[in-house]
């Protein structure tokens, strides 16, 4: 009896076993060994030359020769179906099963005992707990906290209120081209009054932001670190050499991050 094309490889044990040959096929081809194959995924090589005569008759795999097999654009077609399908349930289990029940870790406000119902909230790029269930998120505490210390929350309910952050970046020029002492500083103070933070990547971002007394508060692995500040509320301002920028603006467009480029020859 031929099997459904469209039975799904988690409700099937034979679509299961079936995709994974595919795959042995599409790993190994043209020269393939079906005791290499039964071994990969824990069935007899008989099995394997079974299923092979099926995928050969439903037309996913063709034999141009003895031991030698190749996977069709029918057979990839179907693969890619079936993976587009566990990929689906693989987001669906991290983000709407695992999400559930992961523990994130805030500073408590006040004293917080373990199983107490709190208030979640982001300032200062931090996520707080308060006691009750005042907000508009609410979790509860797994572990016991002081105030001011960190506190294990779960069971999240509501969504967390509060703005992303945003980027103002400045291209710095390397130092072939004018350096630090191309950028006034004035430019720079300016903008930094409107920002929580300071990033600089690059020598000649690092010099500008110090001749315009401004300490960066980061320095190395600055695409991550700017958009993750964004993400958790913090107007950031970025100085980077101009090799290096637009490193950066491909990171906040994917994290869609608003930002702004500052004209320096303004």
């Amino acid at each position: 009896m031929a099997e459904n094309a469209d039975e799904g490889v988690l409700r099937s044990k034979r679509s299961a076993t079936r995709y994974q040959i595919l795959v042995g096929i599409a790993e190994r081809q043209p020269a393939v060994s079906q005791r290499e194959i039964a071994d990969d995924i824990g069935i007899t090589a008989q099995a394997v030359s079974d299923y092979l005569q099926g995928l050969i008759e439903e037309g996913y795999v063709r034999s141009p020769g003895r031991g030698r097999y190749e996977v069709t654009k029918e057979g990839v077609d179907w693969l890619i179906g079936r993976t587009d399908e566990l990929h689906e349930f693989v987001t669906h289990v991290s983000e709407d099963v695992i999400g559930q029940v992961e523990i994130e870790t805030a500073i408590a406000t006040a004293d917080v005992a373990e199983g107490d119902a709190v208030s979640l909230s982001m300032r200062d790029g931090v996520l707080r707990a308060t006691p009750g269930t005042a907000g508009s998120t609410t979790a509860v505490a797994v572990t016991a906290a002081e105030a001011g210390r960190d506190v294990g929350v779960t069971d999240f309910e509501g969504v967390l209120d509060y703005d992303l952050g945003r980027v103002t970046a400045v291209s710095i020029p390397r130092v072939q081209d004018g350096g630090s002492v191309a950028v006034a500083s004035e430019t720079l103070l300016a903008h930094a009054d409107d920002c929580d933070l300071v990033a600089t990547a690059g020598t000649e971002a690092l010099v500008a932001a110090r001749a315009a007394g401004l300490d960066p508060d980061v320095r190395f692995g600055t695409p991550q670190a700017v958009n993750e500040a964004a993400v958790r509320g913090l107007d950031v301002l970025l100085l980077a050499v101009a090799d290096e920028l637009s490193t950066h603006l491909d990171r906040l467009r994917e994290g869609t991050i608003s930002y702004e480029v500052v004209d320096t020859a303004e």
